[in-house]
This record gives C-alpha cells, structure tokens and sequence, in this order.
C-alpha cells in the first residue's frame, strides 16, 4: 500500500524510539518494531530513508519489513533495497518505485526477507542524479 504522506510511519518510528527499540541479533525471537534510519549526500542531493522491520519468531536471517520510508533529494531518486543474495545483482527493492526530486515515499510491503545463515542481513538507500555518474548510498545492517 503507497501513501504519499508520511504520518503514520512516524507514528511508528516515535513508538519504536519510545520503546528503546534496538537492532537485535539475528536469531533472537519476534519483539518489538525495529527501526534504521538510512541518510546519503548532502545539500541537495540529502536523500534519507527508513526502514520499520521486526524479526521472524524462531528463523535466523528473517525479518518482516513493515514500512519503509524514503525522501529523495531535490536532484535525485533514492531506493531503499536489501541485500538479496538471490538477485542476480545482488540488491532487491523494498519499494514499489522510487523517490524523486525532493518527494516522500512511503509504503506498508509487510513482507519477509530471508537469507542463507551466515549471511547478514542488510538495507541500503540508493540514490542517483539522472543523467550523471553522481551516487550517494548508506547502507546498514538489520
């Protein structure tokens, strides 16, 4: 489900900070709504990013990604993708389309992501300027 405004992932993020909420290792039990923040480049090329996840009760290197969140900079288009280690390319997004020209994005995918053990599970904020070699990522491990 796509929503243009962001307030109720908010409203998640402020629960989850309320509630401590830390990232956990991989093989602890279902809990509370988990929280990384994701931020690339600068002025405006500034791109951040959210991702509300919980882990999967009793799976190693499976998590349900809840919400995820993305403000692109005023000259990009950001992505906020996992790192899939059956994506030929190595990345998969967790959003429907991305974010462009300063605009919010915010999407309810309620999926889970898994992976192999031994392999950690991780979130990135791709963004680009079209038309340029310019990059900005951010990456952070669930």
């Amino acid at each position: 489900m796509r929503l243009s405004v962001l307030p109720a992932a908010a409203a998640l993020v402020a629960a989850a900070l309320v509630s401590g909420a830390a990232p956990a290792a991989a093989d602890t039990p279902a809990g509370p709504v988990l929280l990384v923040d994701l931020e690339a480049g600068k002025d405006r090329h500034h791109n951040t990013g959210t991702v509300l996840y919980e882990r999967v009760d009793g799976a190693v290197n499976s998590v349900r990604i809840k919400s995820v969140t993305i403000t692109s900079g005023q000259l990009d288009c950001a992505w906020v993708q996992w790192n899939n280690p059956h994506d030929p390319n190595g990345w998969s997004n967790l959003t429907t389309e991305p974010s462009c020209n300063g605009t919010g994005l915010g999407e309810y995918p309620d999926i889970v992501i898994k992976a192999p053990a031994g392999h950690p599970l991780k979130v990135r904020l791709f963004a680009d300027h079209p038309g340029s070699d310019v990059v900005h990522k951010d990456i952070q491990k669930l």
